[in-house]
This record gives C-alpha cells, structure tokens and sequence, in this order.
C-alpha cells in the first residue's frame, strides 16, 4: 500500500539577529531538508521580513517570520518538527495540516 502525501504550512520565527542573506540562508536549507526526505515544496517560501512578536521570547521582541508550504507523509513532517525543535535559530515554529 502506498503512502499518501499530506499537504502542510509551516510557519517560523528566526532570530532577529541574523543578516537577511543568514536568514536567507536558513529559510533555504530548511526546505531543502524537506526536498531530500522526500518531501515536495508547493510553492514560493514566504518572507515575511522582520516582526514584533506578539510576546517576549528569552528575551527577544521580535523575529523574521517565515512561511512554507509543502507535501510529505505524517513521518517526514515529524522529522521536520524536530529538527525545527533543535534548530538553535528557531525561536518558535507551528505545522498545520491543510484541509480541501
């Protein structure tokens, strides 16, 4: 039986202390550790730029928001939420599954 892939969104707060082309960088290698787990990007990676969070996190008041759309199975989009967890540069991050 083949696995079905499920579409997601991830959203993530990067450190506001990088440069824009660390952050660029970041945002990059992310979704190509989607790509070589098997995973599809749909679309354009979203740079929201630099915002005010809507709280303090250690410290830090605001962050560059970044969106991306992608297909994996519910095993690549676990391994993602991990990494994301361990990502030191990653302030806060959220996975939704999308729905028709």
């Amino acid at each position: 039986m083949a696995v079905t892939a499920i579409d997601y969104e991830v959203t993530y707060v990067l450190r506001p202390s990088l440069e824009e082309t660390e952050v660029d960088e970041r945002a990059n290698a992310i979704a190509e550790g989607v790509k070589t787990r098997g995973g599809e990007i749909v679309g354009e990676l979203e740079k929201h730029g630099k915002r005010r969070l809507a709280y303090e996190i250690d410290d830090v008041r605001e962050g560059y928001y970044v969106t991306m759309n992608f297909r994996s199975t519910g095993e690549e989009q676990k391994e993602l939420e991990r990494l994301l967890r361990l990502n030191e540069n990653v302030l806060r991050h959220i996975i939704i599954r999308k729905t028709d």
